[in-house]
């Protein structure tokens, strides 16, 4: 007798309440149920672990919902593990550690922003019904209740879910109304699930752009740092673009659409900003060191750094000689790179990193033409400082050029770079290039006090250092008092 045929969607159900079943069966999880329906409160697992494990993809967080208040939660907490601790108890969320779990339970909410807040206004709510409406989207407005194993879906997920299709549960002007953040997330959504955004809510998204200026620039930078930690950034950054999203928080990615290289033969810089992101993402996934066992961490100062590289062009495109020229775009980049994270509130840091980055790119360009010097290469790795390997992926991840020998050319070029800074590096201990004599060798030789003519002999002996490499301490000293005696005759006329 010949097996029943079943839609593919049947099969994927049924896999996926499998999935969520051997979560509820988890020591940790059964133990929290079954403390909260003893004490006479709904609890739910919800979002995004629901979706994930019917999605097939790991469940890193558990994220639980239920009727009991703040309070309420904690005393059944208190019950199980001392380890409680509070992550936004106005805001209904309790976090503890059950079993070696960390785990978050919020109670259930229905909370909206008003026109002119920048927080939502929080209340609680009393069904888990009304909590899953309010929530982003219908693939996350999904709760398997426990322990009775009940899936609650009121607006569809499961559907939207099997169809990879990003939809609010309300209508999406009231829900990106509510908090428009959710705006992001969809763009998020795109990159990290590859799912598409739904029409009525991607013309919302247009409609209610503006919206978003209401929102804390913290929450846009951690939204923007989510979206570009995803395994492929591009179709969610492409959205921000096309809904006008990206132009209330990040206007310099917007402008490079209409800057055109060499008249428009190529890819607009827009275009190429976007393949220079994902090559880089290429080449960071394929240096990572799989034998070391250490699991892969997104660099987020790599990919600020590839997406912004080129915002400089815009201000210093100029028309020469039946060309287009960008002089200095990387310099101008690097100031505008600054300011623009320093607006989105990217810690210091970060800021400097991938600042300097994008001032770095441009470097290695002219070493295809002519090879540097020791001296060149040695000054290459002290200006990238801490971030040597992001300026290599860099370089090379922004070589767009369909033009194979050019591209072979420049990939040649970048091998001998870095066979040479290999080199170096063995021979000086390159990556800590520093003088061979210290500030305090430098005041006791000259019999000097602390003050700034030891800062001044300290970079003159780095800049030895540099052009000639290790000389040793003796030669060094001479270089030092060579350079005392010119500074004294100077300073006697």
């Amino acid at each position: 007798m010949s097996q029943p045929r079943y839609p593919e969607w049947v099969l994927s159900l049924a896999e996926s309440m499998t999935a969520l079943r051997q979560i509820a069966e988890s020591r940790p999880v059964a133990t929290l149920a079954q403390a909260f329906a003893d004490a006479g409160y709904e609890f739910a697992l919800v979002g995004g672990p629901v979706r994930d494990a019917m999605l097939g993809r790991p469940v890193t967080d558990l994220d639980f919902t239920t009727s009991a208040r703040p309070d309420e939660t904690r005393a059944v907490l208190e019950t199980l593990t001392k380890n409680i601790w509070d992550v936004g108890r106005d805001f209904g969320t309790i976090a503890a550690q059950v079993h070696g779990e960390q785990v978050e339970i919020t109670t259930y909410r229905a909370d909206t922003y008003r026109d002119d807040s920048r927080k939502p206004e929080v209340s609680f709510g009393d069904t888990i019904e009304g909590d899953l409406v309010r929530r982003d989207f219908t693939m996350n407005a999904l709760a398997l209740l426990l322990p009775e194993l009940k899936l609650v879906d009121v607006s569809n997920g499961v559907e939207d879910l099997l169809a990879q299709r990003i939809v609010t549960p309300a209508s999406p002007e009231a829900s990106f109304t509510d908090d428009p953040l959710r705006m992001l997330r969809a763009a998020r959504f795109v990159s990290q699930l590859g799912f598409e955004v739904a029409p009525e809510t991607e013309a919302a998204m247009v409609l209610f752009a503006d919206r978003l200026d209401i929102i804390s620039a913290e929450r846009v930078r951690d939204e923007l740092t989510k979206l570009l930690l995803t395994a492929d950034p591009v179709p969610g950054l492409e959205l921000l673009v096309e809904t006008g999203l990206a132009e209330r928080f990040l206007p310099e990615l917007v402008a490079l659409l209409t800057t055109q290289d060499d008249h428009g033969r190529h890819k607009d810089v827009y275009q190429h900003s976007l393949t220079v992101l994902r090559q880089a993402i290429e080449l960071e996934t394929a240096r990572h060191d799989v034998a070391s066992g250490e699991p892969f961490e997104p660099d987020l100062v790599l990919r600020l750094a590839a997406l912004l590289h080129d915002i400089g062009k815009p201000a210093t495109r100029r028309f020469e000689g039946g060309g287009v020229t960008f002089h200095h775009h990387d310099i101008v980049g690097a100031k505008l790179t600054k300011k623009r994270l320093r607006e989105l509130r990217f810690d210091n840091t970060t800021v400097k990193r991938v600042a300097r980055l994008v001032e770095l790119h441009l470097r290695f360009f002219g070493y295809s033409d002519q090879q540097w010097t020791d001296s060149a290469v040695r000054r290459y790795v002290r200006d990238a400082g801490g971030e040597l390997e992001q300026l290599h992926i860099l370089t090379r991840a922004d070589v767009t050029t369909r033009n194979r020998r050019k591209a072979e050319r420049l990939e040649h070029a970048y091998d001998d770079i870095e066979r040479r800074i290999g080199e170096l590096a063995e021979q000086e201990e390159l990556a800590a290039v520093r003088p061979e004599l210290d500030g305090a060798a430098i005041m006791r030789l000259l019999e000097i006090p602390p003050g700034p003519l030891v800062g001044r002999a300290y970079a003159h002996l780095l800049e030895v250092r540099l052009d000639e490499g290790l000389i040793g301490e003796a030669a060094a000293a001479e270089r030092l008092f060579e350079w005392y005696r010119e500074q004294t005759e100077d300073a006697n006329g």
